[in-house]
């Protein structure tokens, strides 16, 4: 699930905890920089696109994200990897920079994208069913002319050299 998923289901379920004897608290300031993977965007004409992005593993991570940053570097960003399909929707609750969400299959094709989302919403942004997001900085999928159907080149996908 998603950091944006996850605060929707606390929201609508205020006194669920998310394990045994811990409190799950809404993120009130930006996560730590996590560890970062480098990841290539291959586009339709066979150009490569190389970022640095930040990997959000676990629950919390995810559900923090990209909050309450200011900015994202123009090569970076935050991949969500949920291991498995599943359906993806996400939310811009808490996130002050504008992203571009790019909604990725099993395989690391690129299934859908959100451009230039807006910060603060709490709309639903449904990306469909899909393997991991990935949030770049808005502008970058119209800069890049990153489409549907492009490939992400990652561990993650098994599909990196």
């Amino acid at each position: 699930m998603t950091r944006r998923h996850l605060l929707a289901l606390l929201a609508a379920a205020p006194f669920a905890a998310p394990g045994p004897g811990r409190a799950q608290a809404e993120p009130t300031k930006a996560q730590p920089e996590l560890p970062k993977e480098k990841l290539t965007i291959v586009t339709r004409d066979g150009t490569h696109h190389d970022f640095s992005v930040e990997l959000a593993e676990t629950q919390d991570q995810q559900m923090t994200g990209l909050m309450f940053r200011e900015h994202i570097p123009a090569d970076g960003g935050m991949l969500f990897d949920w291991g498995t399909e599943r359906r993806s929707e996400m939310w811009m609750k808490n996130t002050v920079s504008s992203l571009d969400m790019l909604f990725i299959g099993p395989h690391g094709t690129i299934r859908h994208i959100a451009e230039r989302t807006v910060p603060y919403s709490l709309a639903v942004i449904d990306g469909g069913v899909a393997r991991a997001a990935l949030e770049l900085a808005a502008g970058t999928a119209e800069r890049l002319d990153i489409r549907v159907g492009d490939k992400v080149l990652a561990k993650q996908f098994g599909n990196a050299g």
